[in-house]
């Protein structure tokens, strides 16, 4: 129709997209994470590791912007799923990183 507009993504690369950066922040954050706790006792229990985390999520939505993701099509499930492949991967690399006592 002649009303519409062609966004700058397709759907399925506006999904890789928001997926890759996701998955990508994760393992910074993971290695952030083991950055900051490297010098206490308990990396694991130490607060600093999820402040990292939350930093790389909230971060992500400027980047996505700037990219050129249209934000105004994002709804709560959108929100939820960047925090959870976050999540998901830091935890993992995380949890790799404290386990082999990988310092940086």
């Amino acid at each position: 129709m002649a009303t519409d507009t062609a966004g700058r993504f397709s759907p399925h690369m506006r999904g890789v997209t928001v997926t890759a950066l996701a998955s990508i922040m994760g393992i910074v954050a993971a290695v952030a994470s083991s950055v900051v706790t490297a010098g206490a006792a308990t990396a694991a229990t130490d607060p600093k590791g999820v402040f990292v985390l939350g930093g790389a999520i909230l971060v992500q939505f400027p980047v996505l912007q700037v990219v050129g993701i249209d934000m105004k099509d994002f709804s709560t499930k959108d929100y939820l799923y960047v925090a959870f492949m976050t999540f998901s991967l830091w935890f993992v690399c995380w949890g790799v990183l404290l386990s082999t006592n990988t310092t940086f």
